[in-house]
């Protein structure tokens, strides 16, 4: 393995456990006292908890190493490797924030917003666990559970991460409505609304999260110099460069137009390059869709076969 990849792998884990640090904490600071319910595996391990006061920690990592073992051959071995330090970490953190959470006399956790913050406790918690969730599949890894679910779907289909996430995580938060241990049909429907509740926030903020980092902007560079900046470009970012016959219509001189597709985060690098170069150049900047091809998202459609 080079350089480049190590650091590349380092940084991954890196982002990995920051997201997973993130999750545990609003997890078990802001949803467990109020026990409200949310998706995945998770989702899961805390049900059970409330229900039978076994620890969600081991039944979040028992859950996932089921998952694991029928994903091994669809994802890949390299997937999973981040998979499994993602579950190890995230299975010792859960149980380290459930130490360091405050808990009254009775040892009961200490709801931190005060009584009848339910719902402003869940949305903060929840935009702390999908922000989180966000950056562990920015960074190519995963927290395991439904994760493993949706990014199977995702490696096939063009479907977001998010919505593949609701159709799995609604039927594990519609499951509380039949648990009598939650109280009665109107306690348990509170928890199964609430629990919705942190489906669509969860999900918002994972997909906004994940989406922009991987969002696309297009530049088209109108420039004197076009040829120091295709050069620097393609040099410097090892980066593609489209040379377009362009024609001006008030002074009738032909021009070439530079035309790149690039990430959104290589935007600053792009504009750092051309000002060096020609300050005077005139670029536009907008943002696209979807890119696909190489160094891109793959197109994920079906092809129909003769």
């Amino acid at each position: 393995m080079d350089r480049q990849l190590l650091w590349n792998e380092v940084k991954d884990y890196a982002g990995i456990t920051m997201g997973l640090i993130l999750y545990s904490f609003g997890f078990t600071f802001f949803l467990m006292p109020y026990e409200i319910v949310t998706g995945g595996v998770a989702g899961i391990a805390a049900i059970v908890e409330y229900a039978t006061s076994f620890p969600n920690q081991y039944t979040y990592f028992l859950v996932n190493f089921a998952l694991l073992v029928m994903a091994l051959k669809i994802l890949g071995l390299k997937f999973l490797m981040k998979t499994i330090y993602a579950i190890l970490m995230l299975t010792f953190l859960l149980w380290l924030m459930k130490q360091l959470v405050p808990r009254d006399e009775a040892g009961v956790m200490i709801k931190i917003l005060g009584e009848g913050q339910d719902f402003m406790s869940l949305i903060i918690g929840c935009m702390m666990t999908g922000s989180a969730l966000g950056i562990v599949f920015v960074n190519n890894g995963s927290t395991g559970g439904t994760d493993i679910i949706a990014a199977t779907v995702n490696k096939f289909y063009n479907m977001s991460l998010g919505t593949v996430l609701v159709f799995v995580d609604f039927i594990i938060v519609g499951s509380c409505l039949f648990i009598p241990q939650f109280g009665t049909l109107l306690e348990r429907g509170y928890m199964v609304v609430f629990g919705f509740c942190t489906l669509v926030i969860e999900n918002y903020m994972l997909d906004y999260i994940y989406n922009r980092q991987r969002s696309s902007v297009q530049f088209m560079i109108f420039s004197d110099k076009w040829q120091e900046i295709a050069n620097a470009i393609g040099t410097q970012m090892d980066h593609g460069v489209t040379i377009l016959d362009g024609h001006g219509w008030y002074t009738g001189q032909k021009r070439k137009v530079l035309c790149i597709l690039a990430k959104k985060n290589e935007s600053t690098m792009i504009f750092r390059i051309i000002k060096h170069l020609d300050p005077n150049a005139f670029v536009s900047q907008s943002a696209v869709i979807g890119v696909f091809g190489e160094g891109f998202d793959a197109i994920k459609v079906k092809v129909n076969k003769k």
